[in-house]
C-alpha cells in the first residue's frame, strides 16, 4: 500500500526538521505511540498501539533512518510486530522538505507499507482510510507544537 500526502507549518525548515529528526519530540505526536527508545545515531525503537476494527494490536518497532540530507530529506525503514508475529509490518518511507516562503515548511511523504498477517487480511481500503487518519492526528499533533499559537 503507497500512501503519498503533504502538509504545510507555519515554522522554518530548520526548525521542522529538528523536530522531525528528533525521535523523543516527534514521537508523541505519533498516534498510539507508547514509547520511543533511541539506540543509536540513525535509529530507534518503538512501541505503537492500534485499533482496526474489533482487533487491537501493539507493534515494536525498528526504525532506521537510511538516508538524510538536512534540511531537504530523509529516507526510513520502519520494521517491526505485533506481540507473537501476528502481524507484521515493513514501511519504506521518504520525507521531503522545502520552504516556499519565510516561515512556511512544506512537507512532502511518500510511505510503502506492508502489512501481513491477521492486520494484513483487513482490505487495502480500510488499511489506506486507518493510515490517512493516523497521519491525519499526527499532522495536527505536530502543528500544535511547531505553529505559533493564533
Amino acid at each position: 500500500m503507497k500512501i503519498e500526502d503533504g502538509f504545510t507549518v507555519r515554522a522554518s525548515r530548520e526548525r521542522v526538521w529538528a523536530f522531525i529528526t528528533d525521535p523523543e519530540q516527534v514521537g508523541p505526536c505519533i498516534p498510539g505511540c507508547t514509547g520511543i527508545q533511541v539506540t543509536g545515531p540513525n535509529s530507534y525503537k518503538a512501541g505503537v498501539r492500534v485499533a482496526i476494527g474489533p482487533i487491537k494490536a501493539e507493534f515494536k518497532l525498528d526504525v532506521q533512518v537510511e538516508e538524510q540530507v538536512a534540511p531537504n530529506y530523509l529516507r526510513s525503514l520502519t520494521k517491526g510486530e505485533e506481540g507473537s508475529r501476528a502481524s507484521m509490518l515493513q514501511a519504506k518511507t521518504l520525507l521531503e522538505l522545502q520552504e516556499p516562503e519565510p516561515g512556511v515548511t512544506e512537507v512532502r511523504y511518500s510511505t510503502e507499507i506492508s502489512i501481513v498477517g491477521r492486520l494484513g487480511k483487513f482490505g487495502l481500503g480500510v488499511m489506506k482510510k486507518k493510515a490517512e487518519g493516523i497521519g491525519g492526528d499526527f499532522v495536527k499533533t505536530m502543528r500544535e507544537r511547531l505553529e505559533p499559537a493564533a
